[in-house]
């Protein structure tokens, strides 16, 4: 099935087009900058080399009708495009699963919107401008939050008053869930019935842990929103709850400030002083900047911890997978979170570890009580496939 997968932020929108069967991937970009000055198109289509697209996008329904003008040069019409999967980061209490769109589902992603509001507007708008103008297409929602959903209760729910709980809908909602998804499915194609107790480390400017056991998750590292759990590339992490009422009241910001300082200003970015960008970060460290290298030490020594979290969610674990653009792409940060967790019997062969390459593989030393690998993610195909599942009904 060819299916158009799309991922609208709050100004750009990402697509990709790709056959759910031969895996082939005919055409990808992004919009950037849309309702600001200077915006543009990057993006290649059959294989060919990447191109450049200066054009005005005031809004994201200018945007998705130069993405099919684009696919239409390409050689896919609309009504060679059978599906169209759109990933939403929250899907609340409406979302277990992927789900087709309806009035009904459309109506629940504009509904829990408040949980992030930055991503699910944007995303609701983007699916009803799809729904208007290609009206003979089926859309189908994935939500980043749907792989977390089912996790126990006692991981899940938060030591706060039953009422408020129940009234806001407050509970432990994840995010990356698409991934982490993946990750398990291709770790389990990979090692097959030598992987049951599984930690994924989606580590990227925006990174998170998984738990999985079997293909059952039973805890991530993310919360409410995206903010808690890991030290991220802007964002803070897991701290001190009372932090936000201490800065409230003492640093005499407001709520929305506070919210922009622990989302945008603070993680790898506030430590380091230099960049939000790990290999910024790494160069730093290399030419002698204790911050850089302080930065880099903190995100070892917290992804550490909570692998072992999550390790004791499922009372032990016999393999890790890193993923996504640190996990993937940094020998640096593997090793250096490897180290932290040699006391659990995890070790690195360093020679493997430098190996880079686009399919899954191992880099743990053969005496490694963990088996370490590398998986790259693609979050495209798993909503891809739901969309081939969901819509061949």
């Amino acid at each position: 099935m060819n299916v158009l997968v799309i991922n609208a932020g709050s100004s750009s929108l990402k697509f990709q087009l790709l056959d759910t069967t031969t895996r082939k991937v005919y055409a990808k970009g992004n919009c950037e900058r849309i309702g600001i000055d200077g915006s543009f198109i990057g993006y290649n289509v059959n294989d060919g080399d990447k191109q450049k697209l200066e054009v005005a996008l005031p809004d994201h329904k200018t945007a998705v009708k130069h993405v099919f003008d684009i696919l239409a040069e390409a050689g896919f019409d609309t009504d060679k495009i059978e599906g169209i999967g759109h990933r939403v980061v929250q899907g609340g209490w409406y979302f277990p699963e992927s789900k087709v769109v309806t009035d009904e589902t459309l109506g629940w992603v504009r509904e829990v919107a408040p949980l992030a509001p930055l991503h699910n507007y944007a995303e609701a708008d983007v699916i009803e401008i799809c729904r208007e103008m290609f009206p003979s297409i089926g859309n189908v929602i994935v939500a980043d939050s749907s792989f977390h959903y089912n996790i126990p209760e006692k991981a899940w729910r938060y030591a706060l008053p039953r009422d408020v709980v129940d009234k806001l809908h407050i509970r432990k909602y994840g995010a990356h869930g698409t991934s982490h998804r993946y990750i398990w499915r291709s770790t389990k194609a990979f090692l097959g019935d030598d992987v049951h107790k599984l930690v994924s480390c989606h580590l990227g400017s925006g990174a998170s842990l998984s738990a999985i056991e079997d293909g059952h998750e039973l805890d991530t590292t993310m919360g409410l929103t995206p903010l808690d759990g890991l030290i991220m590339g802007t964002r803070c992490g897991t701290i001190d709850p009372a932090t936000v009422c201490y800065l409230v009241r003492e640093g005499g910001y407001t709520i929305d400030e506070v919210d922009t300082m622990m989302n945008k200003q603070s993680g790898l970015l506030a430590l380091s002083g230099v960049s939000s960008d790990s290999r910024d970060i790494e160069e730093g460290a290399n030419k002698g900047d204790a911050n850089c290298q302080m930065a880099m030490d903190m995100f070892y020594y917290r992804t550490s911890q909570l692998v072992a979290e999550m390790a004791q969610s499922m009372h032990g674990f016999d393999t890790m997978a890193f993923s996504a653009g640190i996990g993937e792409n940094s020998v640096t940060m593997r090793m250096g979170v490897a180290k932290e967790l040699e006391w659990l019997g995890v070790k690195l062969d360093p020679e493997k570890n430098k190996v880079r390459s686009d399919e899954p593989r191992v880099i743990s030393a053969d005496d490694s009580k963990i088996k370490v690998l590398v998986v790259p993610t693609n979050e495209e195909l798993m909503i891809a496939l739901d969309v081939e599942a969901l819509l061949s009904k």
